[in-house]
């Protein structure tokens, strides 16, 4: 199996640099059958464009850091919802934490966060946005913060970023 990392014009990139990952070799489809579109989608110049992020190291490691129809365009500005995870995660008090698009009539999109609490612990919005500010870039900490018992997941038991808000009764 061949993988390489390519940019957003499909040029290929070095280490340490993050791209769409695709694929390449016997074991992977050559393409699906009576569907010309989703062949022009999901292939180019003969690789398989898997939808990933990611990125590898400088001993060739390959790190998977997250989907790019999950990626957030807030006004221009990329934001990877993964990244804005893994930083509420580590939030003493904060048991889950997904971020996820919600539409903006100005920006097209942007950040919003829904947060499962540890044994439901007392704990405000502000005080979860207070953490984040020297972790993360002022236009990627959510304005909005839902406190939720559950975050709602798919039929699969995967938790869906597309659409969440819609199921969380925000849009």
């Amino acid at each position: 199996l061949q993988v390489k990392i390519i940019d957003q014009s499909k040029k290929f990139l070095s280490y340490k640099k993050e791209g769409e990952v695709l694929i390449k070799g016997k074991n992977v489809l050559n393409g699906y059958l009576a569907n010309s579109k989703a062949n022009k989608e999901s292939f180019f110049n003969g690789w398989f464009r898997t939808g990933d992020l990611g990125y590898f190291d400088k001993d060739g490691y390959l790190y998977i850091s997250g989907r790019i129809k999950e990626i957030i365009n807030r006004g221009g500005e990329k934001i990877s919802p993964k990244e804005v995870d893994e930083v509420f995660m580590k939030h003493s008090k904060v048991s889950k934490a997904i971020s996820f698009s919600v539409k903006h009539p100005k920006l097209g999109e942007d950040i919003s966060l829904a947060v499962v609490l540890k044994n439901k612990q007392n704990c405000k919005p502000n005080e979860l946005k207070n953490f984040a500010l020297n972790k993360l870039a002022r236009f990627k900490i959510p304005k909005n913060i839902y406190i939720v018992d559950e975050i709602p997941v798919g039929a699969t038991g995967k938790i869906q970023r597309i659409g969440l808000a819609k199921k969380l009764g925000i849009e």
